[in-house]
């Protein structure tokens, strides 16, 4: 099987270089990359115009499956990945059961089998439950195919379990994915602690409930050698300490969402539970804080933190509502039109921060664009204009804040092993 991509501007995330170039893929992998490649090939796409980059990678995702699967499950949320140009993602293990033992592990490789060909790789329990008790067995774990462990969605409040947790899976050169907030701050809270808060008459979700337990983990990170990834980075000043431990020479490194480099808290006040999600939306100086550590390499990863959630559970009231929104089939357009339209951020480092930069923190072998390595790429149009609209959602949720946002940069292709599993319309 030959598929050829001819005539696109070729983004190279690991030099920066953006070229014209064509793109020859034999057997799944990339055998040639040349300008002027004859068209002979059983499948030909003509990129004129378009970006052709690797395939995206998102390492923060919420499939729902097993348990949940009235929010979301592992065909679906594929099937929503493969719109919003993802070639292969990290699925979270907030389900039900949880996914804390090797069985639960080898149920989500299975099902992703039966899906549209976005690779799916495993983040496991930290502990037993998510309940930040009793570890689970990271060797075991890691044996079954799992590429991280986490508890998101939960933080270890006890920093003892935590630094053992971090000993055993630099033993076993797991990545550990941490959701940092204090829970006995923030439990039960839905909005920062802020204006919007006050005006509202709640309590809030303070910021220093997340940048504590930045702190501690990235100085857990430095005292074990553990490799630890700081989940969703929402603060100005969490950016900084991650700055600052990075220059220490900790072994960290960070990820944030585009609702935190295009939102604020304000947003809360018009779109209600649809803008709830943890850790919350920020203030501005937070926002700027948040692009000047994307700016300058702080902030290694853009990730969606794609959590589904049912109508009827978002059309509850703020405070009874669940955190979390979608993000899987909006967030290249997202970025694109907030960081490369507005000239905050080149196309390559953006790239990067969704392709190289997560699949070498999970040690995964993609998001290259060389010789060899498997055919999976992304090709989109950055300057197509369209309107976010949900009921157009592969994703069996719909709970977004940037319903009717016009957005520039839409996906033409999504490509895994030199197959096409999406074709935009």
């Amino acid at each position: 099987m030959k598929l050829l991509i001819q005539h696109g501007r070729v983004v190279h995330p690991v030099t920066g270089e953006v070229v014209l170039q064509d793109l020859l893929a034999e057997d799944g992998k990339i055998s040639l990359l040349e300008r002027g490649l004859p068209p002979e090939a059983d499948q030909i796409i003509d990129a004129t115009g378009l970006v052709v980059c690797p395939g995206l990678v998102d390492m923060h995702v919420h499939l729902r499956d097993p348990g949940l699967t009235y929010k979301e499950d592992i065909l679906t949320g594929c099937a929503a990945a493969a719109r919003g140009g993802v070639t292969a993602l990290a699925c979270m293990a907030n389900t039900d059961p949880t996914v804390d033992c090797p069985e639960q592990v080898a149920y989500v490789l299975g099902r992703a089998k039966e899906a549209c060909g976005v690779q799916v790789y495993p983040i496991a329990a930290l502990s037993m439950g998510l309940r930040g008790e009793e570890l689970t067995d990271a060797e075991a774990l890691k044996k079954a195919g799992a590429v991280a462990l986490s508890d998101d969605g939960s933080n270890v409040d006890n920093a003892n379990l935590m630094r053992d947790a971090m000993i055993r899976a630099r033993r076993q050169e797991l990545p550990i994915l941490c959701h940092c907030e204090d829970t006995s701050m923030v439990e039960g809270r839905a909005v920062n602690e802020g204006s919007v808060s006050r005006q509202l008459w709640l309590e809030g979700r303070p910021a220093i409930a997340e940048e504590i337990m930045v702190m501690r983990d990235a100085m857990l990170a430095e005292e074990t050698g553990a490799h630890v990834h700081i989940c969703h980075v929402s603060t100005a000043k969490s950016v900084d300490i991650i700055r600052r431990m990075k220059k220490r020479g900790a072994p960290i490194t960070c990820e944030t969402c585009p609702q935190y480099f295009t939102l604020t808290e304000d947003e809360v006040l018009t779109k209600g539970s649809l803008a709830r999600v943890n850790p919350p939306l920020r203030t501005a100086k937070d926002v700027k804080g948040i692009l000047a550590g994307l700016k300058d390499g702080t902030i290694d990863v853009i990730a969606t933190d794609h959590a589904p959630h049912s109508a009827e559970e978002k059309a509850r009231s703020l405070t009874r509502a669940p955190s979390g929104m979608i993000g899987l089939e909006t967030s290249l357009a997202i970025t694109l039109t907030a960081l490369y339209h507005t000239k905050k951020m080149e196309l390559p480092d953006i790239i990067q921060r969704m392709t190289t930069n997560p699949a070498d923190i999970l040690h995964l072998p993609k998001g290259r664009m060389s010789l060899g390595v498997d055919a999976d790429l992304t090709v989109f149009d950055p300057d197509e204009e369209w309107v976010i609209d949900p009921e157009q959602f592969a994703s069996k949720a719909r709970n977004t804040p940037f319903a009717g946002a016009k957005v520039k940069g839409r996906v033409k292709y999504t490509i895994v092993g030199g197959r096409i599993i999406y074709q935009d319309a």
